[in-house]
């Protein structure tokens, strides 16, 4: 394997990339840094995020130009942070070069923004939208670039900037030179490439081989009720849990940081809707390590430059592979192991399964952990503490006390009883709640509820105050099941029905187990059948019938009625038919003879089509003579139709 020196890289450079602690360059950076030194083609790089690709490029920019306070290198970033983290890493390797970076983008001052850049900028970095806005104010002049680079250019195309990014290109200098950077290659990159770039070298570096080689990729599968529990087990179970969680929106982003916060966690939330100074004053406290918990949207995926993070956490499933490959490109960097999990509904596992095609990586399914083995996997973290202590006899000054402590006590009772003083909220097992697991079955839910939902039997009804809301909050709010899985809620005076799912049902029974209300024990148990409100009805068992009574008298009440064929009740005779009790009619059909129409019997091959005589067997109806048709004479002739030709024009009259 090859280090710095042997790319032939200036000794100003390389002391700065020694006090950055970086041995020997990555796949990339061995492959992209001697080609942009010679400077003879434009280049296209892909490889995954954390694989070091901003020094793919930096040191080369350092290498070959010099400080003429212009625009001499232009770097796009999609967002906020990346443009950031890039200037920070550029002017971090140039040593005392003198080279003047700066990092431009929204929701900063245009003043300062443009004060800096009439002063003279040699390497800018920005955002597509900040850019642009300079470009249309004159205030970017980008006649003098050399190099024009754009870094994570899927991301960007993603974030529609490709119209900007079009115009961008057309302002710069054509004699420039173009370098691109992608974690993956879809179309539009490559249309982007084609249509701009013209000849270029491709650089693939693969992605398993350097950042998920050293990541453990796991999911779980939980329904979304039931996150925020898995998430407080894997925590109080990891060793120095260091982490990111990536939720979908900002209101995810907000809430789950305030329930970590009222948890006892500490979490720092990052998304759009931030003031710039916050995001960066919250991302500075998350790298000091004042907060051990990150909870960030997509935008921070790509930006955040964090050494050690042990947990990627994808609280809700990425979009597409594209982002899962961005978000998990956290963790395990450096040669330094890593732990990716996603959590997925039941209804998302099939959109797991082609994250998992489309990565081409075995994400492993993991069981939810079981709330004593989360117990006893904090006794041995705090077991594992204390041996740390006794290793580095940090403990000494406090052995007086401890002798006074055990002078007249047992020494085992005494740690006993620190222990319960301080960690007894820790060991306490009805701090969690139980979860169920899910099974294949809830992937496919029945489109007929009420055959599988489980009926149950609720001690609290009208007499103590409860309404069908009152009731139906309550039990969302003790068993944190929502309240449109609970359905045919029925209320009684003493108590009420309610119907859910087979795990819902265990959840609420395990969470009603032993609760009080009013002083009333708040019941709720699997309702037996016949208590069902819809299944029966009250009316008790229902009498045998058994022999007929006998007729008062001794009178037989004879056979019973038979309900087949003609034969009517009680043996009487047969019914009359319609022929032998009322009357026939002839009827008569007319038929064509000629050109007039002539009525005949039925039944001598007429039309269908005739009409029958009158009834009771009248007389047919006579035929009413009309006379000869009335003529009128010959029709008129009032000559050729006379040609107007084209309408008049349309007078206007003044007013």
């Amino acid at each position: 394997m090859s280090t710095f020196e042997d790319l032939w890289i200036w000794a100003q450079t390389l002391a700065a990339i020694g006090k950055k602690w970086f041995i020997t360059p990555s796949p990339i950076q061995e492959q992209v840094i001697p080609l942009l030194l010679k400077g003879e083609k434009n280049v296209i790089g892909q490889a995954a995020t954390g694989t070091g690709k901003t020094a793919a490029f930096g040191i080369p920019l350092i290498e070959k130009l010099q400080p003429k306070n212009k625009v001499q290198a232009l770097i796009l970033a999609p967002t906020r942070e990346l443009a950031t983290q890039i200037a920070e890493e550029i002017d971090s390797l140039q040593g005392n070069k003198g080279l003047k970076v700066m990092a431009i983008y929204g929701k900063q001052s245009y003043e300062i923004q443009h004060r800096a850049l009439k002063r003279g900028i040699d390497i800018l970095v920005g955002t597509p939208g900040r850019i642009m806005d300079h470009l249309n104010r004159k205030t970017l002049d980008l006649k003098y670039l050399s190099y024009f680079i754009l870094d994570e250019a899927d991301e960007m195309l993603d974030m529609g900037f490709v119209d900007d990014i079009e115009t961008i290109f057309k302002e710069t200098n054509p004699e420039k030179k173009v370098l691109l950077f992608s974690a993956t290659m879809p179309r539009e990159v490559l249309h982007i490439a084609k249509k701009y770039i013209g000849e270029y070298e491709l650089i693939e570096a693969k992605s398993t081989d350097t950042t998920w080689e050293n990541t453990n990729q796991t999911y779980f599968e939980v329904q979304e009720r039931d996150k925020f529990e898995l998430l407080r087990r894997i925590m109080d179970t990891a060793v120095d849990f260091y982490g990111i969680i990536f939720c979908h929106t900002k209101v995810d982003v907000d809430e789950l940081v305030s329930r970590l916060n009222d948890n006892g966690y500490s979490a720092e939330g990052l998304h759009g809707d931030l003031a710039q100074k916050q995001r960066e004053h919250f991302l500075q406290r998350f790298k000091d390590r004042k907060v051990n918990i990150l909870v960030a949207t997509d935008i921070a995926a790509r930006g955040i430059d964090v050494n050690d993070v042990t947990h990627v956490i994808n609280y809700a499933i990425p979009q597409n592979a594209e982002k899962y490959t961005h978000r998990i490109g956290r963790t395990g960097r450096a040669g330094k192991e890593g732990t990716a999990i996603t959590f997925i509904t039941p209804r998302e596992y099939s959109k797991m399964s082609y994250i998992k095609k489309v990565s081409k990586v075995d994400i492993k399914k993991w069981v939810i952990p079981d709330i004593k083995w989360v117990i006893e996997k904090k006794k041995d973290k705090l077991n594992e503490s204390i041996q740390g202590v006794l290793e580095k006899e940090s403990h000494k000054s406090y052995i007086e006390i401890a002798d006074r402590l055990v002078k007249d006590t047992n020494p085992r009772d005494v740690v006993a009883a620190l222990l319960k003083m301080h960690y007894e909220s820790d060991f306490d097992q009805s701090k969690y709640r139980d979860i169920i697991e899910q099974s294949r079955e809830a992937r496919f839910p029945s489109r007929w509820g009420a055959w599988w939902q489980t009926r149950l039997f609720v001690a609290l009804g009208r007499k103590e105050g409860y309404t069908a809301r009152s009731l139906l909050e309550l039990i969302t709010k003790e068993s944190n099941v929502a309240g449109r899985d609970i359905d045919d809620l029925k209320m009684m005076d003493d108590f009420s029905f309610i119907s859910v799912s087979p795990s819902n049902a265990e959840i609420i029974t395990r969470s009603f187990a032993n609760k009080v209300i009013n002083g009333k024990k708040a019941i709720i148990n699997r309702a037996k059948e016949s208590d069902w409100g819809w299944a029966k009805r009250p009316y008790g068992d229902r009498k045998p019938f058994g022999d007929r009574p006998v007729r008062p008298g001794g009178k037989p009440y004879g056979e019973r009625r038979t309900f087949w064929a003609d034969s009517p009740a009680y043996g009487k005779s047969s019914y009359p038919k319609r022929e032998e009790d009322r009357p026939s009619y002839t009827r008569k059909e007319y038929k064509e003879s000629g050109s007039s129409r002539e009525f005949a019997p039925r039944g001598t091959g007429s039309s269908s089509r005739g009409v029958g005589a009158p009834a009771y067997g009248k007389s047919s109806y006579p035929k009413k003579e009309f006379g000869d048709k009335k003529t009128f004479g010959d029709k008129k002739n009032f000559g050729a139709k006379k040609i107007f030709g084209d309408y008049p024009p349309r007078k206007r009259f003044k007013k």
